[in-house]
């Protein structure tokens, strides 16, 4: 039974708006996406052209219930995406943690999330994909038609192309997961158990659907296993938890042993609060939270407020006059081989002292995709931290991001692109596979209208 979502979708009418809007940027002048939202971390400088129309292109076009299908316009959020599929007991197999990532920028630009330890990363449930390339054709690509753009394309972060539609895996949802948190005085313990969890997917005798974790201290760490459950009664909970009002999710780990959130709240529990980086706006002092409204508080809003201090740095200027030093901002999102975790995390404790950090296990389904060369069979770890730092006397802003993109090569990482990157040319193709780059980039975008992978990445372009 196929349903459509939503009778204003007209994806015919959109994809022409789209090319019209291709045709009208002058030859040799950079293509980008008229796009009114960004989830990137990088600053970028302005376009002087008007970009790419893709105001039509933000709805699911049609979900399969029974093939667990969903055909997906390319700008369409995962709030919006989720909600659709919701309302037929399914849900993309990875939902990447804050509502207003779209879902061709989670193909294209990487995603994660706690059930990707059993599904992997967002692109690996993609079926097929209409691509528009850089000399402007629609190319529908899959691991049949167009493999080496279809396989190329996670990573590449637009200077392939753009996502028009895509057809994605579903799987079914219970209406509730139940969450153990499960503290660790040893953070090789807790490696060791993402290990065992990973291999059987189960945990004292219960099923895990879900495993992410937050390291507070190195003898203060945490698990949280979440399994679908139909009912309160199967969740043991006499009532769902709200972390949408006044309650912050991130500091109830440390507070419960056990908790239960609907389906819904669960796959949004980090976005309320931008983990606990809300904090960093008095979103979590509770005279401000009480009036703060709730519509308001979600990662969208905080993500506005940061981009305002990038364009007018009031932040900054009142820090100075305050006589502080300098900060450099440290947001980075890394994947760590699990061997490896213990290790890396114990390093960046001693050397950057940042915390919460954010733990996410993940391994790949069965492929190796070149622009982000994870190993197959290999269980990572996902490692986020998002703050700043002072910048300390001799140093200067984006010394402290070098350490730690040297200290990732040393613990045979990879680190997302979604925020800053300080490397040099050659090592950063090296990472991040320019070879086959270079040859796809040079088939599907031979005039390179769009931005090369280094430029945007390193060259904040």
């Amino acid at each position: 039974m196929t349903v459509t979502s939503t009778e204003r979708v007209d994806h015919g009418a959109a994809v022409d708006a789209l090319r019209a809007s291709y045709a009208a940027i002058p030859p040799g002048q950079t293509v980008r996406l008229a796009k009114r939202t960004s989830n990137l971390f990088r600053p970028r400088t302005a376009g002087t052209v008007a970009g790419l129309d893709v105001s039509g292109l933000d709805d699911v076009i049609s979900v399969d219930t029974a093939a667990r299908t969903a055909d997906v316009q390319g700008m369409c959020t995962y709030e919006r995406l989720v909600e659709v599929t919701l309302a037929h007991g399914l849900m993309p197999l990875v939902v990447p943690q804050l509502k207003t990532i779209t879902l061709g920028g989670a193909v294209t630009g990487l995603g994660i999330e706690s059930s990707s330890f059993r599904n992997g990363l967002p692109h690996e449930s993609v079926l097929e994909m209409d691509l528009l390339t850089g000399d402007g054709q629609i190319v529908t690509v899959s691991p049949e038609r167009e493999p080496d753009l279809f396989y190329a394309f996670p990573n590449s972060y637009g200077s392939l192309g753009y996502a028009v539609r895509l057809r994605i895996a579903l799987e079914p949802v219970q209406p509730y997961v139940a969450l153990r948190h499960v503290r660790f005085d040893d953070l090789d313990a807790l490696c060791a158990a993402v290990a065992a969890i990973t291999a059987d997917r189960t945990w004292a005798g219960e099923t895990v659907d879900f495993l992410d974790g937050v390291v507070f201290a190195p003898d203060e760490a945490y698990l949280s296993l979440g399994r679908f459950a139909a009912s309160l009664g199967d969740a043991g909970a006499v009532a769902a938890s709200d972390y949408t009002g006044q309650q912050i999710y991130y500091r109830s780990i440390r507070e419960r042993t056990r908790d239960c959130l609907t389906i819904s709240d669960y796959l949004w529990r980090w976005d309320t609060d931008w983990f606990w980086c809300s904090g960093a706006f008095g979103a979590q002092n509770r005279w401000i939270r009480k009036v703060w409204p709730a519509k308001y508080r979600r990662s969208d809003v905080y993500h506005h407020i940061i981009g305002l201090e990038n364009r007018y740095h009031v932040a900054a200027r009142i820090e100075r006059l305050r006589g502080r030093p300098e900060r450099e901002r440290v947001i980075q999102d890394v994947e760590i081989p699990l061997d490896q975790t213990a290790k890396f995390l114990a390093w960046f404790i001693e050397h950057v002292g940042m915390s919460p950090i954010w733990l996410c296990p993940l391994q790949l389904r069965g492929h190796t995709w070149p622009l982000y060369p994870l190993e197959v069979g290999r269980v990572y770890v996902n490692v986020g931290f998002w703050g700043t730092v002072p910048v300390l006397p001799g140093r200067q802003d984006g010394d402290v991001n070098r350490l730690i993109e040297a200290a990732v090569a040393d613990h045979a990482g990879h680190k997302s692109l979604y925020s800053d990157a300080y490397y040099d040319e050659e090592t950063f193709y090296s990472v991040y596979g320019g070879d086959v780059y270079t040859q796809v980039k040079q088939r599907y975008d031979p005039g390179h209208r769009l931005t090369g992978l280094y430029e945007k990445a390193v060259g904040r372009r």
